[in-house]
């Protein structure tokens, strides 16, 4: 009985003993704080808060983020340096103003910069002249300001000496040697007709015509003059209209050159009757040159040159001289020659060529 009632005093002693080091367990740690439940934590960090809920949370509102209390000012490289936390003092408007001031009397002595160079219209609508003609194929805008130096090129027959010149191209006249340049609004072309091509642009009956060698153009062509259909050689094809007008226009005596192929013998004075006049049905035509260029028995290559513009005017000439035309050939049209271009070929003309076209018919 007694080892019995020993035991469950012993199983007591024991169970007391459990729970007086649970309280020595308790009792040791009430030194540090009890760390609270996620629900006793508190995040209000305003005026108000108490000490008792922790101030480091979790999040930026814990530590007066977004949703917290005021933000800490950033401060630059150079205020960390100095001294950490320490602010800098708000400048007042006089102080910005006097700082401001003081700037403008530092750079007052500094030398202005100097704008470009202006001329007389300037200010005013136009290109450069540099630029105009660079465009129009005289070389790159230094090229043409080398133009410029050398006294080689005028505006209206005044010769520029100074960079800059702001021009219009589609008013002014502008030359260079003394010959008018093209602007790039404006075409000029020399097809080598072959034989039997219209000299339209275009034709109902469908036959092959100028039109036929200037596709997938710009702008629209037309053509200076005719040549029969059977005739080859030099036309011009332009979207210049007073150019092309004056060109065809008896006043200006534009001249053409033809070879044409004929059977002789032909007598000495040929020359002279064609350049005296030969009577047509609408009247006399004179020829302003003749020449013969080459004889192989009686085959004969002979030279015309005349500034008149009708119709078969140089077959119907020789053929009333008593010499069928065999074949013809127009080799120039005023300073434009053929020289070896092929037929059928389309070249478009240099700014010389058309200087010397316009120089032609005073323009």
């Amino acid at each position: 009985m007694r080892s019995s009632g020993s035991g469950k005093s012993g199983g007591r002693g024991n169970y007391r003993g459990a729970g007086n080091n649970r309280d020595q367990k308790q009792g040791q740690g009430q030194g540090r704080p009890r760390k609270p439940r996620p629900e006793e934590r508190r995040y209000d960090v305003g005026p108000g808060a108490t000490q008792d809920g922790p101030k480091s949370g979790r999040g930026g509102s814990a530590r007066g983020g977004a949703k917290g209390g005021p933000k800490k000012p950033q401060q630059s490289p150079s205020e960390q340096r100095r001294g950490g936390g320490r602010t800098a003092p708000a400048r007042s408007r006089e102080y910005e103003a006097r700082a401001e001031e003081r700037n403008r009397e530092r750079y007052a002595g500094k030398k202005e910069i100097k704008l470009p160079k202006t001329f007389p219209g300037a200010e005013q609508e136009g290109e450069r002249l540099q630029k105009v003609l660079a465009r129009a194929g005289y070389g790159s805008r230094r090229a043409c300001e080398e133009l410029i130096e050398e006294a080689r090129v005028e505006v209206n027959g005044e010769i520029v000496l100074e960079q800059g010149l702001r021009v219009d191209p589609e008013k002014d006249e502008i030359k260079v040697d003394g010959l008018t340049v093209a602007t790039q609004s404006y075409q000029f072309f020399s097809l080598n007709k072959p034989a039997g091509v219209v000299s339209t642009m275009e034709d109902p009956e469908g036959r092959q015509c100028l039109g036929d060698y200037v596709t997938n153009r710009e702008t629209r062509l037309f053509h200076v003059g005719r040549l029969d259909t059977e005739t080859e050689g030099v036309i011009l094809l332009t979207n210049h209209g007073e150019l092309a007008h004056r060109l065809t226009h008896p006043k200006y005596g534009v001249k053409k050159t033809y070879l044409a192929h004929i059977v002789g013998p032909i007598p000495r004075d040929l020359g002279k009757q064609l350049k005296d006049g030969i009577q047509l049905e609408d009247g006399y035509a004179r020829a302003d040159h003749f020449r013969v260029v080459e004889q192989t028995g009686k085959n004969y290559l002979v030279e015309v040159t005349l500034h008149e513009g009708r119709k078969h005017i140089v077959r119907r000439m020789l053929a009333e001289a008593g010499f069928p035309v065999d074949k013809l050939v127009r080799t120039a049209f005023g300073p434009i020659t053929l020289g070896d271009q092929k037929s059928g070929w389309l070249r478009r003309l240099s700014n010389t060529e058309v200087g010397m076209l316009m120089r032609e018919v005073d323009l």
